[in-house]
Parts: C-alpha cells; sequence; structure tokens
C-alpha cells in the first residue's frame, strides 16, 4: 500500500499495533476499555525540523522502524479504513530493536 501521506516538519506517521482484543481467559475486551497503543510502525517521516539558523536537523527515526511512543501523543487519523497516528518526534520514547 502506497501513503498517500507525507509528514510535515519533525512529523512521523505511525501505524499504532492493536494488541489482542480477548484475555487469556478467553473474555473479550470491549472497545472501551481498551488501552491506546503505544508501539507501531514507522510508515511515513517528515524532512526534520529547522534549528534557530534555518539548518534542518535530520530526523533520527526512518521508515519500518518500530517505536515506542507516549500513551496519549498524536492525532489520530483514519485513512482506507486504517487508523494511524501522526506524532511529533519528540514524542517518540525509543526505537524497538530486533
Amino acid at each position: 500500500m502506497a501513503l498517500k501521506l507525507r509528514p510535515l516538519g519533525d512529523r512521523v506517521v505511525v501505524e499504532p499495533v492493536e494488541k489482542e482484543q480477548r484475555t487469556e481467559s478467553g473474555l473479550f475486551i470491549p472497545e472501551t476499555a481498551k488501552e491506546r497503543p503505544q508501539q507501531g510502525t514507522v510508515l511515513a517521516v517528515g524532512s526534520g525540523r529547522k534549528d534557530e539558523a534555518g539548518k534542518r536537523i535530520p530526523m533520527d527515526v526512518e521508515v519500518g522502524q518500530t517505536v515506542l511512543f507516549a500513551k496519549y501523543a498524536g492525532t489520530e487519523v483514519k485513512i482506507d479504513g486504517k487508523k494511524l497516528l501522526i506524532l511529533k518526534e519528540s514524542d517518540i520514547l525509543a526505537i524497538v530493536e530486533e
């Protein structure tokens, strides 16, 4: 799927990884009781922010990386039926290394 979204500045588009919808005992978790995901895959990266002198600072994350982000960070958007998050790079807490 080609993403038709290009983030600006120091923003990143992330596809959150949804957790299992059932408990270990087999009970379904209702949508209202689920916690927001805090892990996802980077789908698109902006060009980076500018410093005071106007020089572009490159991003630390790359497309395809798995990242951990703050629980209530970003703006949720829905594109082609998929829930995506647009985050600032500063909302990303860590890169998951495999």
